[in-house]
């Protein structure tokens, strides 16, 4: 069912200073911020040969990263993204197999212009996980 690894989003208290170190010290392709209003979010997307980084900066009062970094001000590891071919459909699959997914259940158009879910920790060894339409 799941593909390949979109990504993998790092919560970050600085997203400047995170953004240049992969550009600066790590060589990476770095791309500009874009704010992701419906997630709470500011995203910057970093460039790999084989997947991306997405670094995640609370947008607003009432970002779910803000609450991240809170419990981990240094930041870290927030989620993991998989692509599948039909988000409904595997959304489906999972719910049947008793995994839970946040918000309504219905997708909602991620930082790729994608339909996008998130799948509950504690149903996947404490990773959030998110589905992306490809």
């Amino acid at each position: 069912m799941i593909g390949r690894l979109n990504h993998v989003a790092i919560a970050v208290p600085d997203l400047e200073a995170a953004a240049a170190q992969y550009r600066e010290t790590l060589g990476a392709k770095v791309n500009p911020p874009q704010d992701e209003p419906d997630h709470g979010v500011t995203v910057v997307f970093i460039e790999l040969p084989n997947t991306k980084i997405e670094l995640l900066y609370p947008l607003g009062d009432n970002s779910p990263i803000t609450g991240f970094l809170e419990k981990n001000p240094s930041g870290g590891i927030h989620h993991i993204c998989y692509e599948v071919d039909d988000i409904l459909a595997a959304r489906d699959k999972l719910m049947e197999k008793g995994a839970r997914v946040l918000g309504t259940g219905e997708p909602k158009i991620g930082a790729h212009g994608k339909p996008v879910l998130f799948l509950h920790p504690k149903d996947f060894q404490g990773t959030l996980v998110e589905l992306e339409q490809v």
